[in-house]
């Protein structure tokens, strides 16, 4: 049924086409198409152009009846832009100081003239964008000036400055020590180093690690845009700080432009070392220290650099066209420059390969070792340290203290009694009661060391012990009481085998003499082609008198020694002065030419030999101490502070110092002490003097104080920090002294003696009123003239003429070795002979380098940079919690998060078992 009625649709309708095409043709289609298009068109436009004019209508209808009138905005805007620009008066008033203000508002017009409005004029030609941020700006500094004045500075340049100084380099030390610990040799030893320090500061300061701001410049960027929004939400008023573009131009001319490009400058090593040789340009170099820095050096960059230079030189000598007197100071010099190629050659073979050699352990196991006798370990300061420690190592303390104590005494009680003896001529009678402080001290030495009570007690003839004890109950106390049993407790300690002889064979003798400038270096024999130069490894690179090789000196009857000064002569100050012939900033002084004859059966000789009276004093102080009845015979003419460059003065000090010299040489004195011809000889010898016993070591105190004293601050190894707090200056230099020379693992002896040094110097040179003039010079510097000059220096640094500064490019790798070179040769040129005195001359050169070595690391200077301007910040701004935000901001840390990690890997065990 379905089929049959499809087949007749399918029919109809085939026939209805035949017919329409048929009767209208075959185009009739497409006109029929077209019609009904044009129809549907038509009627669209139609619908469009109607709906569009009531749409009109409607919208005009709703606008007047529900929108409020808008007629007077637009005009208005349109009318105010038209209008000019009114002026914005600022206040160029910052600081309320015009020599401050002055500088200060040139830095800002420099900063938004280079920072901003080189492209700002490129978008638009209005001004009032760039007044209001500078009137940002000056209203931050107007409030960093007011915050300044009110903050007290004194104990942020006198302790914090100081003490983020000293655990700087104290983080430096152990990060140095634990490298050495390793053992091992690193690919990159500078990088280990800086990885091994910011591990050590992280457990040292257990809530903040500094890495990521000093080894990463995007975290670096990050870090001070954080501080510098902080600074503005502080010093900005509130609707300054929330327009968000003027804030962050704000930010990026702070951070980026200013803090950014001071930071690195002060933080880049090369910086650094041509500013230390400029501090201490007034210092000659020596050619000693010098060739000693070269002896010295692991860094193979700095030998290649010297040796290069030194080529340089050689090859221009070389080429010179010379004759007469100046070839022969051509080839000393040619000389000098073959031997620093030389030893550069050498010693960058052996950092190559590998095969460091250590001096001290080689000396101990094959080197031929200078003998020092007791009696000078004894009155040395540096050699006395050691046998210290080595006697307490055998259980010997107790002698060597009670010598030490006697010591002590003796100096004690000779002063009371000129002192008691001075008053009795003036009618003043205290003897009872001075004679009763001695017996107490007597009594205290005799209970400590020799009764049957004392622990350790000093093992010592029985029968002297008695005869002593006899003599404090029944007699006045002597200086010289204890003399016989402290002589028979040297002889112990000189000639038992557990005490000096197995000294000398222990590696603290070797050590000692290390300190004392008189262990040679055996590296250092020339070279494999059998030239005969050769040097020793000393600081001062001079062959040190052995005193194994003091016999050797003539001193027999047959040498005749006689001396006179011939003349005075004036020289400016230069300590490797010839003759007097130096130039140093005009210091004079006066030197006395001294003829020397020596006659001995063979042969005469005669030579003049130059000596300042500082010589004179240091000589006679060492033979009296030796030779103890020369100080009653020999009186050295006294010292006069001022005129003492007078001519008739100087003519009279000369007539003195004749006749000191005669009485010395009188063929009788030299007969009551034979030893006493080697120290003579040693000082008419026509070479520079080198001192025993500088100024500082001179005033070391004795080894107990005054017997009236508490009796706990006379004992050896007594604490020593204790009340130096309240006194500035002592604090600072002892800390320094600390951490630059690692006392504190030293011998408590020593720092004891080197505090009560620095005590009497800080009162010899200031007295009482020492820490008032701290505080006034801690005023002087921040006072308006200084923060003037400090503002005007940053301002030629980065716009020198006006005109911003471009960056300096990076000075050649060899000038940069050449300037570390230099800079180390100054640094140990520049300490005095002195401080080794005290501390030795080994400890001295190894602090210093030490300090100089933590500079050449430009992490490291950044750090400390960062350490100095947080504690900057947190003083001027106390109440703003800056110490946490700091922990905040350096809270991404990878060591910070490993210690952690660390931490709680070691307490999750102790936890579990709870």
């Amino acid at each position: 049924m379905l089929a049959e009625t499809s087949l007749s649709i399918w029919g109809w309708g085939s026939l209805g086409v035949v017919l329409f095409l048929v009767t209208f043709g075959p185009f009739a289609i497409f006109y029929f198409a077209f019609y009904i298009l044009c129809f549907v068109g038509g009627g669209f436009v139609v619908t469009l152009l109607f709906g569009k004019s009531n749409s009109e209508k409607y919208l005009e209808q709703c606008e007047h009846s529900f929108l409020p009138c808008t007629s007077v905005g637009i005009p208005k805007c349109i009318e105010e832009m038209k209008r000019e620009a009114r002026p914005i008066k600022i206040d160029r008033r910052l600081t309320g100081a015009n020599i401050i203000d002055e500088p200060l508002q040139q830095v800002i017009q420099f900063s938004l003239r280079d920072y901003v409005q080189y492209w700002y004029y490129t978008l638009s030609d209005d001004e009032s964008f760039l007044l209001e941020i500078r009137q940002a700006l000056q209203y931050a500094l107007v409030q960093f000036s007011a915050r300044s004045k009110e903050t007290d500075w004194q104990p942020y340049f006198t302790t914090r400055l100081v003490d983020d100084f000293g655990t700087h380099l104290r983080v430096f030390r152990k990060a140095q020590q634990r490298i050495a610990e390793k053992g091992d040799q690193m690919k990159d030893q500078a990088e280990e180093l800086v990885d091994t320090f910011f591990e050590v500061e992280v457990e040292m300061e257990k809530e903040v690690c500094r890495d990521l701001v000093c080894t990463s410049p995007k975290d670096e960027e990050g870090f001070l845009r954080d501080l510098c929004e902080v600074l503005l939400y502080i010093l900005l008023p509130p609707g300054d700080f929330q327009n968000k573009i003027m804030r962050y131009f704000v930010r990026e001319i702070l951070s980026r432009g200013i803090l950014l490009p001071l930071i690195n400058q002060l933080s880049d090593p090369d910086y650094i070392n041509q500013y230390v040789i400029w501090m201490i340009r007034d210092s000659n170099c020596n050619y000693e220290a010098f060739m000693n820095i070269i002896k010295l050096s692991d860094n193979i960059g700095e030998l290649e650099a010297v040796k290069d230079k030194a080529s340089e030189e050689l090859q221009y000598l070389r080429s010179l066209d010379t004759a007469g007197d100046d070839i022969n100071t051509i080839k000393n010099q040619i000389n000098s420059l073959l031997y620093v190629i030389k030893v550069c050659d050498s010693r960058i073979q052996r950092l190559q390969s590998g095969k460091e050699i250590d001096t001290v352990k080689l000396a101990a196991n094959f080197g031929k070792l200078c003998t020092v006798p007791l009696d000078h370990i004894l009155v040395d300061n540096v050699a006395l340290q050691f046998f210290m420690d080595y006697m307490q190592q055998t259980g010997g303390q107790a002698h060597l203290f009670f010598w030490m104590t006697v010591e002590g005494y003796r100096v004690t009680a000779q002063q009371q009694l000129e002192v008691l003896q001075s008053r009795q001529k003036d009618g003043k009678h205290q003897t009872n009661q001075t004679k009763g402080l001695l017996r107490a001290a007597a009594f205290g030495v005799y209970e400590q060391y020799l009764s049957e009570k004392a622990s350790p007690r000093v093992n010592i003839d029985d029968n002297l012990v008695a005869k002593l004890a006899e003599t404090l109950n029944h007699e006045d106390p002597t200086p010289e009481i204890f003399d016989d049993i402290q002589r028979k407790v040297y002889e112990l300690m000189l000639r038992d085998e557990r005490f000096y002889p197995s000294f000398k064979q222990n590696v603290l003798y070797v050590r000692m003499l290390a300190e004392l400038d008189m262990l040679k270096d055996p590296s250092f024999r020339g070279s494999d082609d059998g030239e005969g130069e050769s040097f020793n490894g000393s600081p001062t690179g001079s062959i040190n008198l052995s005193l194994d090789d003091l016999p050797n000196v003539p001193s027999d009857d047959t040498v005749q020694l006689h001396a006179y000064i011939s003349d005075t002569v004036y020289a400016d100050y230069d300590p490797y002065a010839v003759a007097g012939v130096c130039n140093d900033h005009g210091k004079t002084y006066a030197l006395y030419a001294i003829t020397v004859h020596r006659r001995n059966p063979n042969s005469e000789e005669t030579w003049k030999t130059y000596r300042r009276y500082s010589d004179f004093h240091d000589f006679h102080m060492r033979i009296t101490e030796q030779f103890e009845n020369l100080a009653n015979i020999l009186k050295l003419p006294g010292k006069k502070t001022f005129n003492n460059m007078d001519r008739e003065f100087l003519e009279k000090r000369k007539k003195d110092l004749n006749a000191y010299l005669q009485l010395l040489l009188n063929p009788e004195m030299m007969k009551a002490s034979p030893a006493l011809a080697h120290y003579v000889y040693d000082f008419l010898e026509n070479k520079a003097y080198s001192k025993g016993k500088g100024d500082f070591a001179r005033k070391v105190p004795p080894l107990i104080q005054k017997t009236y004293s508490d009796p706990d601050h006379c004992r050896v190894a007594a604490p020593i920090d204790d009340n130096v707090d309240d006194n500035i200056p002592l604090r600072v230099m002892l800390l320094l002294m600390d951490e630059v020379f690692d006392l504190k693992e030293r011998n408590q002896w020593l720092r004891r003696n080197i505090k009560n040094l620095l005590q009497q110097l800080i009162r010899a040179t200031y007295g009482d009123t020492i820490n008032r003039k701290i505080v006034d010079h801690v005023d002087w510097m921040t006072s308006p003239e200084q923060v003037a000059d400090a503002v005007k220096r940053f301002r030629d640094a980065f716009w020198p003429n006006g005109i911003l500064a471009e960056t300096v490019p990076r000075r050649d790798k060899a000038i940069r070795m050449r300037t570390r070179v230099a800079g180390k040769t100054k640094l140990l040129e520049v300490m005095p002979d002195e401080l080794k005195h005290i501390i030795g001359a080994e400890t001295t050169r190894k602090g210093i380098l030490r300090v100089f070595e933590m500079f050449q690391h430009t992490q490291l200077n950044k750090r400390m940079v960062y350490v100095f301007l947080e504690r900057f910040l947190e003083t001027l701004f106390p109440q703003n919690k800056f110490h946490e935000l700091f922990n905040k901001l350096h809270s991404r840390s990878k060591q910070m998060q490993r210690y952690k990690q660390r931490l709680h890997s070691t307490q999750a065990p102790s936890l579990q078992k709870r």
